[in-house]
Formats: structure tokens, sequence, C-alpha cells
């Protein structure tokens, strides 16, 4: 490589840093082992505020609204968590 290379911009254009309030929700559940209780769940991460389209929420509300008091795998609680969050475009911290 030469000199010239190495002062060249980048070939892709990153764009600019837009912050997102909260936790993406696969993060939360990668800290966990499985199964877990939702009681578990609540206490170890209840405080977490997670990403949703409504805008940042905590953990703990968004379990009270899940019906299922175990997981067996992280696929199923991140779903039972979605039936109540929803999916779609999260807003920015700016929004």
């Amino acid at each position: 490589m030469s000199d010239e290379d190495e002062d060249a911009e980048p070939a892709v254009s990153l764009g600019t840093h837009t912050p997102v309030e909260g936790a993406p929700l696969a993060r939360v559940s990668s800290r966990l082992t499985w199964p877990k209780e939702k009681s578990e769940v609540d206490r170890l991460e209840g405080e977490t505020v997670i990403r949703t389209p409504d805008g940042p929420r905590e953990l703990s509300a968004v379990l009270a609204d899940v019906d299922e008091t175990y997981f067996q795998r992280h696929q199923e609680f991140e779903a039972h968590v979605r039936d109540v969050i929803g999916t779609g475009p999260i807003p920015t911290a700016d929004e």
C-alpha cells in the first residue's frame, strides 16, 4: 500500500451518528442464560430501558403485560416482549 492510499477517504460514507435511547432487546436477552422465570428476568434486568417503537420503556413495565411466567429460550422471551411492545421503527433521541 502506498502513502496515497492511506490518506484517501473511505470508500463508503458511514453517515452521521443518530442517538437512540434504550438498549436493543436482543442485547438484554443475550446477557441472560436460558431457561429463566419471568420474575428472575425482572429481578436481573427489570431496570434496563429497552427500545420500543413508542420510545424507551423499562423492561419491568413491559414484563408486567406479558402473560407467560417461564421462558425456555431467548427467542420465546423476545417474541412475548415484542407482542407487548410491537415492531416498527425506533424513534431517535431527538424525536
